[in-house]
């Protein structure tokens, strides 16, 4: 649209000045809009008309009741037949056979055999009836009327008049007369009242059983959330999850697919029912339709799970109540009792709750153990709690590199041997040659079990929590030999793999906690190395095969179902540490959780039934060493130790400084100091006061040559 512009000058002729100009702008009025087509206007009226709050609760009101009154009937005509036939007889025979009780079969029997004895007997006096009937009522009628023609004479005789002989059947006949004429005035609007009122019955019927699809219903009813499960809501849930075989089989059977379910019985903050389905249905077919299945029982997806027991051909519904999976359980054991003590053999670690609320225990004994999940959804705190407990046993050693390097293992200096924190690559380094120094450690033990078969040796627990920095460290030796990676040239997975190959039979441990498992930061051979495999939530069906393994996810394990955030410290966990149900291959857990306050008293427990340990911690590699200084960290409080195992902590504390040396490298050390090892027992020792005065004297030579 283009402005129009106008100069009004004050003189008739053109001003010279701009200033006796006056410039109007004129704007031409916009074109007037185009009109709607009357058919969009009818379109849009249509379709706000159908698509009205009030349009929609007046089509639900009418098919709501429209079908009540059709069900209504339907439940009416099902109530009639089963009380004209032995339907219901022969219903709850089938019931009772298919539940194998061959008794109650047996008394229902009985019943519908009396039952037809008696229909039997019915049916042959309604035979001899109509001749019964027409005698009596010629007997009748002949006695009513010499009743009514005494009466009359009675009366004639009393009044003296012979017309009242007929009086009575006179008076009786004007009364059938009366009758005949009140049916003719009713029998016309009955024709018409009746079937109202049949129809209103119906709808009555209909109305109580709420016979009508949950879409129609009020709102108040529909909102069910929370109702107690019963098995007409189990077997209504099931016929409309979607499956025409199982819906078709539903609807065959007599006693409704009643007989497909058992008891329902409770199991801790929920019920929990099996369900044996039909031939024409797998198990299968029903897990994949959790949702579904969860929806049409007014519960949410999380609220349900669909496990496979050992039975064939059956599905292990349970079924949480309503909201009971948001509430917290309450605190871990050790937590609360302070006299908690630990048996690795024989003890089982308090973790948690399962689903039923039944406490949840697993054993530690000669198990790897894998933990994975997303990130910030508890992991550490889950395996940091088992742990805990064990480091309540005294004959357990502990080796630990945490590469989160947050202090979340703070709490175990001087309870485990080595600890190492930090995400860098030097600190996967250390945690990789910390994995395969208990390679060296397996290897030697397995030696002496070799010549000495009943030796036993203290648990050692290797633990590396993110472990996916190791799997994904770039970092190569002098060798060009990978650290990470999932080959056979990668140091830290040849090293995991041997522990998980050998290293139980002599109680030498791995436990990883890694997040989201691929097979790039946890390769198959690792992942499935592992006893006690658990997992919290992941991403997708896929990571919770990776995380548990086909078999427990085929089973209905479904960490991937879990919800991001709320479901914290929920584990699915593949083990036979935990005491399950026969032939079932998984357990959801809900963890108790540890905050770091508590963890540190428990820590403190399980420092004071130790003999006090000298944590070894990361040290920066490359720095120049001090031997002496290094062998005295490495003996720490202990008064002595063996020569293998300084030279084995030596390695720990700086394995570009140590690695390869020998016990004459020891020795050398120490006896430029005047204080080589002595024997003791028939092995070498070097004793802690012996590199302490070492130590002493040297410090007071350097302070003699300095003030000189």
């Amino acid at each position: 649209m283009t402005e129009n512009v106008v100069h009004l000058y004050k003189n008739t002729e053109p001003p010279t000045d701009e200033a006796s100009v006056t410039t109007l702008t004129v704007v031409p009025e916009a074109p007037p809009a185009r009109p709607v087509p009357l058919w969009v206007r009818s379109g849009r009226a249509v379709k706000t008309a159908a698509t009205h709050e009030r349009t929609k609760t007046t089509v639900r009101a009418v098919a709501r009741h429209g079908l009540y009154t059709f069900n209504g009937g339907r439940i009416v005509a099902r109530r009639t037949w089963d009380g004209r036939t032995g339907a219901r007889y022969e219903r709850m025979i089938r019931a009772a056979e298919a539940a194998g009780n061959n008794e109650l079969a047996e008394e229902w029997e009985e019943r519908l055999q009396r039952f037809r004895d008696a229909r039997h007997r019915r049916r042959m006096d309604l035979l001899h009836s109509p001749i019964e009937v027409a005698k009596g009522a010629a007997v009748g009628t002949g006695m009513g009327i010499g009743a009514l023609v005494a009466l009359g004479i009675v009366m004639a005789i009393s009044n003296g008049d012979v017309k009242d002989v007929i009086t009575p059947l006179t008076a009786t006949i004007d009364f059938i007369a009366l009758l005949i004429r009140i049916v003719q005035i009713v029998w016309g609007p009955a024709l018409i009242l009746g079937p109202l009122f049949a129809l209103l019955g119906m709808w009555a019927v209909g109305s109580k059983q709420q016979a009508a699809p949950q879409w129609a219903l009020p709102a108040n009813v529909r909102s069910s959330e929370g109702e107690p499960i019963t098995p007409s809501i189990v077997v209504k849930a099931l016929r409309h999850l979607g499956l025409p075989a199982l819906r078709n089989a539903i609807k065959a059977m007599d006693d409704g697919g009643a007989a497909m379910l058992s008891p329902i019985v409770i199991a801790g903050c929920g019920v929990e029912v099996d369900v044996h389905l039909p031939l024409e249905v797998s198990t299968v077919e029903v897990q994949q339709r959790r949702r579904k299945l969860a929806e049409n029982l007014n519960r949410h997806e999380h609220e349900v799970f669909i496990m496979i027991p050992e039975a064939a051909r059956t599905v292990r519904v349970w079924i949480a109540d309503s909201g009971a999976l948001d509430e917290p359980i309450g605190p871990s054991p050790l937590v609360t009792d302070e006299t908690m003590t630990a048996n690795y053999k024989t003890g089982r670690a308090p973790w948690g709750q399962d689903l039923r609320g039944d406490a949840v225990e697993l054993s530690l004994y000669q198990r790897h153990l894998l933990i994975t999940g997303r990130s910030n959804q508890g992991k550490t705190a889950a395996l940091r709690a088992l742990a805990l407990w064990l480091a309540l046993d005294r004959s357990v050693t502990f080796w630990i590199a945490d590469l989160k390097g947050v202090g979340d293992w703070g709490m175990f200096e001087g309870i485990a041997d080595v600890l190492i924190e930090g995400p860098s690559d030097d600190h996967v380094i250390q945690a990789t040659e910390m994995v395969e120094d208990a390679v060296e450690e397996m290897n030697r033990r397995i030696e002496v079990r070799r010549k000495d078969p009943k030796a036993v040796f203290p648990t050692l627990i290797v633990t590396v929590d993110e472990a996916q920095l190791a799997f994904m460290c770039p970092a190569v030796d002098d060798a060009k030999r990978p650290y990470g990676g999932s080959k056979a040239t990668s140091r830290y997975f040849m090293a995991v793999r041997k522990l998980h190959n050998q290293g139980r039979a002599v109680d030498v441990l791995m436990w990883q906690g890694t997040q989201d498992p691929t097979d790039q930061n946890l390769p198959k051979l690792v992942r499935e190395g592992a006893h006690t495999r658990a997992s919290l939530v992941l991403g997708s069906e896929s990571q919770a095969k990776m995380a548990l393994g086909d078999k427990a996810v085929e089973e209905g394990a479904a960490p991937h179902m879990l919800r991001q955030g709320l479901d914290k410290g929920t584990l699915v966990v593949a083990t036979d540490g935990i005491k399950m149900p026969k032939g079932q291959s998984f357990i959801t857990v809900r963890t108790h959780f540890i905050d770091d306050d508590p963890a540190k008293a428990i820590a403190d427990r399980a420092k004071a039934l130790r003999d006090g340990v000298t944590t070894l911690r990361v040290i920066e590699r490359g720095e120049e060493r001090d031997p002496l200084a290094d062998i005295a960290a490495a003996i720490a409080d202990a008064p002595r130790l063996l020569t293998t195992d300084v030279l084995k902590r030596l390695a720990m504390l700086d394995r570009d400084a140590y690695d390869g040396w020998t016990n004459g490298d020891l020795k050398r050390v120490l006896e430029a100091e005047g204080e080589e090892p002595k024997k003791s027992h028939g092995r070498m020792v070097v004793h802690r006061d012996h590199v302490l005065r070492a130590l002493a004297n040297r410090d007071a030579e350097g302070s003699a040559s300095a003030s000189e």
